[in-house]
């Protein structure tokens, strides 16, 4: 049955998608009514295109305004700085593509037939259209809108039951009906939607404050090297030091001196909002798919230390066409025409359950869910955007209690098919558990009991292969200056990259590690940052992630709290007691961004 409810849910998604597609072929006979209630979210630009831009070139198609020039926001500015609860409007119609007052089907430049081709098909699916006519059994009756329906309406079922203790009724929490963490039994949901989205702007504003303590936001970038499609890479390190510190004076001192002295710069980076935890997505991809928008919590970081948005995509088997996303995000609206003739039928089936929603803990149809209205769930590929990431973040399923759980930043899922161990923790040991088990872990925090109160659904073993073959496709990007074997080349590297090379190699012992040519080493290592930190417990070993393509990644370290290459050298400069020189570092930063 559970089966048969993930196939539904598929075809009406495809069903939904293809009707999308169909619109592009007759717009003078779209329904105006009808497609004002639509989502204008989309991968392509015509729907992000605002009042005073030209219309995007072609090949930035699926970018959202907010990353375009003239519209990016400044790198100072908190990603999050746009939303405000009291003002924003709803969910289905971004702020960021037109005035707060001006209906979605009034912005200029965006035609009825247009913004209805675009629609993402997961949120037109779960749109319910007004009925174009008037129906006698439509009409709201006296008893439709009694209270008789209400649980405190009931009768017991004999009056004896006064009698008996606490009158045969259960008043303590209900867990199939009270959304977890209640602060009382029987809490109404627009109770807690209201008591949190009024908390929202202080919880970033904490947040921000937090960010600007531990990190020189200010940022500057690369101007030679850049991310796989053009994006500028920050310069670190941005961490703040103590008064008369130095990055210097911290190398010389032992574990135990830094820890005394709460000098290490890198403590662990939380969960905006950590009691309530769970999925959190950047603003630039909430802007595209505003069905992603929790009432509960922002993004963080600010733009410019995330990845791409969207991803280069290069496939192993086709790795002479470079990059294949074509500027657009992938969607169950376009992976079909993007991929038709590049993958296999079994590949594409795989791409295309990948990118179709499942129930998850804040994103569900109940009211136990941190989105302003119902949702069908979240899709593989809503974090792992286009066979990457762009650091959409939650907290470890793998962890209790839940202030025990650590932040975890989304990993990419580039060259998956050369790693031998999946998760940061479970080390699963192949891609088709790690596919089949994620949505009862990642999704539902490793609590299955959660699932099948808001939607549990049974992946069928017969179609997991076909989700871990598309999996298995997403190559590295390409590094020119790496031999076969993975090293530089010295007919083509600079003397910088090639003495970084011999410090990765040598005295900053990063190869232990994260040897050649794939740079891990599919072993889970234990830090012990514990020897650092006062109140801090550490995070026990962790799987050590590939640092190939690792300049399309930010932030790093699992819970991003590194945000700049040169953040993360001077990390395990510490860590490692390797006591390198600011040349020595500076030349492996150089070497790291060839790889």
């Amino acid at each position: 049955m559970k089966a048969t409810r993930f196939w539904a849910l598929a075809f009406a998604i495809g069903c939904s998608a293809t009707a999308v597609h169909g619109q592009s072929q007759s717009n003078t006979g779209s329904n105006p009514s009808r497609a004002n209630t639509q989502n204008a979210a989309t991968s392509q630009p015509a729907t992000l295109q605002s009042a005073n831009q030209p219309a995007a070139n072609p090949g930035t198609t699926g970018q959202s305004a907010a990353q375009r020039p003239g519209t990016q926001r400044s790198p100072t500015q908190p990603a999050a700085a746009t939303l405000q609860p009291s003002s924003r409007p709803a969910a289905s119609q971004p702020a960021a593509t037109r005035p707060a007052n001006q209906p979605p089907n009034q912005r200029p430049g965006v035609q009825d037939g247009e913004r209805r081709t675009n629609a993402d098909a997961v949120q037109d699916v779960q749109t319910p259209r007004k009925s174009t006519g008037k129906r006698p059994e439509q009409n709201v009756t006296e008893h439709d809108r009694s209270d008789q329906f209400s649980p405190k309406k009931a009768q017991a079922v004999s009056p004896v039951l006064a009698e008996q203790a606490k009158e045969g009724k259960l008043s303590g929490f209900d867990f199939a009906r009270d959304p977890l963490n209640s602060d009382k039994p029987q809490q109404q949901p627009e109770e807690i939607v209201k008591k949190e989205t009024e908390a929202r702007p202080g919880v970033m504003a904490a947040q921000r404050k937090l960010l600007e303590s531990r990190y020189d936001l200010d940022v500057e970038f690369d101007r030679e090297v850049t991310m796989s499609r053009g994006k500028p890479i920050p310069i670190g390190p941005t961490a703040r030091l103590g008064q008369d510190m130095t990055f210097a004076k911290l190398a010389e001192m032992s574990p135990r001196e830094i820890r005394e002295q709460k000098a290490f710069p890198y403590p662990s980076l939380p969960h905006p909002l950590h009691t309530n935890g769970g999925q959190v997505f950047p603003q630039a991809q909430v802007e595209m798919f505003p069905r992603l928008e929790r009432f509960d919590v922002e993004f963080d970081l600010p733009e410019a230390f995330i990845p791409e948005f969207p991803p280069a995509i290069f496939l192993q088997n086709r790795p002479e066409l470079g990059d294949v996303s074509r500027g657009e995000v992938v969607s169950i609206n376009n992976f079909h025409r993007l991929f038709k003739d590049l993958l296999t039928p079994v590949q594409l089936e795989g791409m295309r359950l990948l990118l179709t929603p499942l129930p998850q803990e804040e994103f569900n149809a109940t009211d136990d869910r941190k989105t302003p209205h119902p949702s069908l769930g979240v899709a593989c590929f809503d974090c792992h955007v286009n066979g990457h990431t762009t650091a959409q973040f939650h907290l470890s399923p793998d962890i209790r209690p839940q202030e025990r759980r650590f932040r975890l930043d989304t990993t990419s899922l580039r060259g998956l098919f050369n790693q031998q161990i999946h998760g940061s923790k479970r080390s699963l040991r192949s891609v088709e558990d790690f596919t089949e088990f994620e949505q009862r872990t990642a999704y539902f925090n490793g609590d299955p009991i959660r699932a099948m109160k808001k939607g549990f659904q049974e992946l069928p073993r017969s179609v997991v292969p076909h989700m871990a073959q598309a999996q298995n496709m997403f190559d590295f990007p390409p590094a020119p200056k790496l031999t076969v074997l993975g090293r530089l080349d010295p007919d083509l590297a600079t003397e910088s990259e090639l003495r970084g090379e011999k410090v990765f190699f040598g005295k900053g012992q990063c190869s232990v590690c994260h040897p050649a040519p794939f740079y891990l080493d599919h072993q889970m290592h234990d830090l012990r940052l514990e020897r650092f930190l006062n109140g801090e417990p550490g995070d026990g070993p962790i799987k050590t992630f590939t640092l190939r393509g690792i300049k399309d990644s930010p932030p790093y370290m699992h819970d991003g709290r590194c945000l700049t290459l040169e953040d993360t050298v001077e990390f395990f400069n510490l860590v490692l007691e390797l006591k390198l020189t600011d040349e020595e570092k500076s030349d492996l930063v150089a070497f790291m961004k060839q790889l």
